[in-house]
């Protein structure tokens, strides 16, 4: 813990303020905007009026609350020191974490740049090294997705399989499978013809008939358009040219430095254009070779994604001798959830953590004074 706060105060030195957040939070941030890994770990309790609260599973979502309540003034860079708690079936569940959160830089790439180099220079400064980052990217794998033609549903479902290989290559097993639609005599009329209106007359008929109320909340009119999604979803086929480009970006795994010739390699064999999201990250790639960093550590991988769900653009994580199954760094872009909590406008952000508990053993003695 020493070091860790000697850390933190390195960084509150270096321009960040210091993020003082309670350990017991509200628990419905976190429900609502962090994915379905994050829920299914984090520790839930009440208080006495029946308010959901959780143990801190993480800090970005705590910080940003914590700007939006002091109405703070952007560009702010805040740093935390402190312990997180999340289920395991085996191991810990208290992890030891220090990172900065960067909120209001409207230069994007910059501040991924400078995230990135504040990372490298903590682990410097504790003395670890021999370390590997990976980068990857929700906006380049959203701008495919949408230039090959998916319907928004089928585009929703693959963003939310991102970084996740079985759960990706089980959407694109059904995307192969998919193609007939039921016969009439398996699917009502009003789901075939995808008449909304329609749709919701039926469906309020039905339930009236049933005696049912609405479920879970939701109207006729949202459980028609849900069938309807559903139906659609279950037509689209993707094969051909469509499939191949799909499949061929997601194989995409080489240093950082020739990435922007595989994307640009990329559009031409497939005649798809990336758009924005390819020019942006050319121009943080200049920016990051730029700066001093050996490129010779860091790759890019197009099927590389982290797992929570409000993440945006760049991801990252860092990984010791050679272990790409436990990162010692994780971070990523995160430019809407300031408005999902509350924020009037979207506010730019990145951010990262480290884990304390993962590279302990290894920085002892030689941390840097």
């Amino acid at each position: 813990m020493e070091q860790a706060q000697a850390l933190h105060k390195w960084f509150v030195e270096r321009g960040c303020a210091a993020a003082d957040v309670d350990v017991l939070q509200p628990a419905d941030p976190f429900l609502e905007t962090a994915g379905e890994d994050l829920r299914r770990r984090i520790f839930i309790t009440s208080n006495g009026v029946g308010d959901m609260l959780c143990l801190r599973p993480e800090f970005t979502i705590p910080t940003c609350l914590h700007h939006i309540k002091h109405s703070i003034q952007t560009p702010c860079r805040y740093s935390y020191v402190g312990t997180v708690f999340r289920q395991h079936r085996n191991g810990k569940n208290e992890f030891l974490q220090v990172g900065i959160e960067d909120l209001g830089n409207h230069d994007a790439s910059k501040a991924d740049v400078q995230s990135l180099s504040d990372a490298h220079a903590a682990l410097a400064k504790l003395g670890v090294d021999n370390h590997h980052t990976v980068l990857g990217d929700r906006t380049l794998f959203a701008s495919l997705v949408s230039a090959i033609g998916l319907p928004k549903g089928w585009q929703v479902r693959l963003l939310r399989c991102f970084g996740e290989a079985d759960q990706m290559q089980a959407a694109l097993d059904k995307l192969k499978q998919n193609g007939v639609i039921a016969s009439a005599n398996e699917m009502p009329e009003w789901v075939v013809a995808g008449d909304l209106d329609l749709a919701e007359a039926e469906v309020s008929k039905l339930m009236s008939i049933a005696n049912l109320p609405e479920q879970g909340g939701r109207t006729a009119r949202e459980i028609a358009a849900r069938a309807i999604e559903k139906a659609e979803l279950d037509a689209t086929r993707l094969e051909g040219d469509a499939l191949a480009a799909l499949e061929k970006f997601l194989e995409i795994d080489v240093p950082v430095k020739d990435a922007v010739a595989a994307l640009t390699a990329f559009e031409t064999d497939t005649h798809i254009d990336l758009g924005q999201a390819r020019a942006d990250f050319a121009k943080r790639y200049k920016l990051l070779a730029q700066a001093d960093f050996d490129l010779s550590t860091i790759s890019y991988r197009a099927s590389f994604g982290r797992r929570l769900d409000y993440y945006t653009g760049l991801f990252f994580e860092i990984y010791q001798d050679n272990d790409a199954q436990n990162s010692i760094v994780g971070g990523g872009r995160y430019d809407h959830l300031l408005s999902m909590l509350g924020a009037e406008v979207d506010i730019p952000a990145i951010g990262f953590s480290i884990d304390f508990d993962r590279i302990k053993a290894k920085i002892g003695k030689g941390a840097k004074s």
